[in-house]
């Protein structure tokens, strides 16, 4: 029970360590510039080598506390500790890029003086000779990665041909790419282009989001104009459906009488003026009804001859009572 007990306490302290170990194997050395004549300038306008560390996983990672050297002596398994700290810069903490992120960069100025900032380190580089750098650990005896640097022209670099490549390639002016990601290959893929440019996704989300917004927005705009097209539709229908109706029946009520009387023009001639023989004969019987009832419409303008008996026929009587 109590080798159980030990084997867990001693699983539990290492466990951290062993973790950082290999998270800590995620941070490489990027890209070094021993030579820097009219390229990037510090702070202060000075233009001092520089070495650039990038961090090549997805998850992130403080680098304070790990060092930088260039002293080859340091390899020496032999060297104690405290002696190899003597001949290395440590990374200094209280700074918040030393955390870095996913795919992100960190770049330190060389032959300066950590006075200076967090990011200028006392590391000695000699652009007239080849240079060895090495990172380590924190507990300065892990060596996580380590480049030999050819001498370079004036503002050239030696990167590797992409973050975290085992191929280094010496880089001309103008493809010098301190703080970012290396490409040296101008035939690179659209994905990777685009994993170069937004290695966060930020430019890829908001287009996404805009395109999303903006189509929504058109079926919105679309559904709004076709459902007024729809309204006034229906209201145009009601309308139809009151007004056209009587509208509709006195058009046909017009058009039976017209084909009425253009039936009686061409039965009965131009005579008739459309007038049928019924009607005329109603006119006439109630011309008669009236006369024979010895009536008639009042009306101004109309004069009524009555029959009156007179004795013209007088002499007719005399000449004829001889013939008796």
């Amino acid at each position: 029970m109590n080798k159980l007990g030990l084997l867990l306490s001693f699983m539990l302290t290492c466990a951290p360590s062993m973790m950082r170990g290999q998270m800590a194997q995620s941070i490489k050395l990027n890209e070094v510039m021993t030579n820097n004549a009219t390229s990037l300038q510090d702070e202060y306008g000075q233009r001092e080598a520089w070495v650039e560390i990038a961090n090549i996983s997805y998850s992130t990672y403080n680098v304070r506390g790990m060092f930088l050297t260039t002293d080859r002596s340091v390899l020496d398994p032999e060297m104690s500790v405290p002696e190899r700290i003597k001949r290395m810069s440590i990374i200094p903490s209280g700074d918040p890029r030393t955390n870095l992120s996913a795919r992100q960069h960190l770049l330190f100025h060389c032959n300066s003086a950590p006075a200076a900032g967090m990011t200028h380190l006392s590391v000695k580089i000699n652009p007239d000779k080849p240079t060895w750098i090495g990172l380590y650990d924190g507990n300065a005896t892990q060596l996580i990665d380590s480049v030999t640097v050819p001498v370079l022209a004036a503002d050239q670099s030696y990167a590797r041909e992409r973050d975290g490549a085992e191929k280094w390639e010496i880089k001309p002016m103008d493809a010098v790419t301190p703080g970012i990601s290396n490409y040296i290959n101008v035939d690179e893929s659209k994905i990777a282009k685009l994993k170069r440019e937004d290695p966060y996704g930020i430019g890829i989300t908001l287009l996404s989001m805009g395109i999303v917004f903006f189509c929504l927005t058109l079926l919105y705009l679309f559904f709004k104009v076709f459902g007024m097209i729809l309204k006034h539709r229906s209201a145009a229908k009601k309308v139809a459906n009151l007004q056209p109706l009587k509208a509709g029946v006195k058009t046909v009520e017009k058009t039976v009488e017209l084909g009425h009387k253009t039936n009686v023009l061409l039965q009965d001639g131009l005579k008739s003026k459309g007038i049928d023989k019924e009607t005329y004969i109603a006119v006439i019987a109630l011309a008669l009804q009236q006369y024979t009832n010895n009536t008639h419409d009042v009306e101004s303008g109309i004069i009524t001859i009555k029959p009156k008996d007179t004795t013209w026929n007088d002499e007719y009587i005399q000449m004829t009572q001889f013939h008796e």
